[in-house]
């Protein structure tokens, strides 16, 4: 008999393929809308994205559930405890989304500090004379801090690196690598520019807070590719108001899309990116049938390599 998967967003076409070949696949009509049709299939397996949330709710519904999948790296749109509780499988595919990430945290770099998107649309604007009063500088020489030194905060060093930066960083436990180690106020304070990778956890929900932007320095430029939540928003707005930061560029937001009036987007130092660090083809296609793969060889009973089972040991 054919496992019966949900399907909470879009996947591949590659991955949707093969799904369709091993499987009977039931797409919701909107990310939030899986449980209409958790209460008329025997859901085996759920196969979601950033958007799609696993809640308790929706994994009570299904009581044939074995599996539950993320194409993608974070997992703070799934309820691990209760599938832990319940014995199913949470599945993500971990560095998958390193390199593509990491370049696009590069990109947002040099874009904010070498000020290209406004000399660019000066120039279509008719403006050549932008060039007249451009204030941009390079990023050579200057003190990148991490927070975190995950796959993607690692990756993020190495390029920084080869631009000439200098490197130092904090992790919630000590790594040995070769950048310097800090803890969090030390690498606040040494930051021109800081970068978050960090995973979204009760821990740092809103850690760059008013305080945290009191201990950068007033020309630091923030980078934001991990989790919007990480950063209080409206202290963030706050410090950038107050020329206590020299500008922000993130490819996430605390709520996405932002509303209409987020005071955020209407700061000249600001830019945001539409969550679209790992959207390049390659990168999603390879998320996406990787994620599907082990779904599938789970539901039939197989082994997949324990790195990409979340909650392996606690099932264990």
């Amino acid at each position: 008999m054919s496992n019966h998967i949900l399907l909470l967003e879009s996947v591949s076409a590659t991955a949707g393929e093969l799904l369709s070949a091993q499987a009977v696949v039931h797409v919701a009509a909107a990310p939030d809308a899986g449980g209409v049709l958790a209460d008329q299939y025997p859901i085996q397996a759920i196969i979601t994205r950033g958007k799609g949330d696993v809640s308790g709710d929706l994994i009570g519904r299904c009581p044939e559930l074995k599996v539950i999948a993320r194409c993608g790296v974070g997992l703070d749109n799934v309820d691990i405890a209760t599938a832990t509780e319940r014995g199913v499988y949470v599945v993500n595919a971990p560095g998958s989304n390193a390199a593509t990430v990491a370049e696009h945290t590069l990109g947002l770099i040099l874009a904010l500090q070498r000020r290209i998107v406004a000399a660019a649309t000066a120039v279509r604007g008719g403006n050549w004379g932008y060039r007249n009063s451009y204030a941009g500088d390079e990023i050579r020489g200057k003190t990148l801090g991490i927070l975190g030194m995950g796959n993607i905060g690692r990756r993020v060093a190495q390029l920084a690196v080869a631009f000439g930066m200098e490197v130092v960083f904090w992790n919630a436990s000590p790594r040995r690598l070769p950048y310097t180690q800090l803890d969090f106020a030390g690498v606040l304070r040494q930051a021109d520019i800081l970068s978050l990778h960090l995973p979204l956890t009760p821990d740092t929900r809103r850690l760059l807070d008013a305080a945290a932007f009191r201990l950068l320095p007033d020309h630091a430029l923030v980078i934001n590719t991990a989790r919007g939540e990480i950063i209080d928003q409206p202290a963030l707005v706050e410090a950038l108001r107050r020329g206590r930061l020299g500008g922000f560029a993130a490819d996430v937001l605390a709520e996405e899309p932002p509303a209409a009036n987020e005071p955020l987007l209407g700061l000249d130092n600001v830019l945001v990116t539409p969550h679209t660090a790992s959207l390049t083809a390659r990168t999603f296609d390879e998320m996406c049938v990787l994620t599907v793969q082990n779904t599938l060889q789970l539901l039939a009973g197989e082994t997949i390599d324990p790195k990409y089972i979340f909650n392996h040991a606690s099932l264990g």
